[in-house]
């Protein structure tokens, strides 16, 4: 099974949580579900620390263009 995209990783995080609060779910369920909000958590985090990279990047491009001229 491939990583969800972010938008799909965030939406996803948002029932678990709501299902969590919600409450009524029996232990096993519940830590199942936690453990798939850590899992959704941590690849939005990835996908975030890569956009940050890219944008870095292109930052400092553009400060090089602009230090050339």
């Amino acid at each position: 099974m491939s990583e969800p995209g972010y938008e799909e990783a965030r939406d996803e995080l948002v029932e678990v949580v709501r299902k969590l609060e919600a409450g009524g779910l029996s232990l096993e369920e519940s830590l199942k579900l936690w453990e798939r909000g850590e899992a959704l958590a941590k690849t939005c985090e990835r996908q975030l620390a890569g956009a940050r990279e890219r944008i870095d990047q292109a930052l400092a491009v553009a400060e090089e263009d602009v230090a050339e001229a």
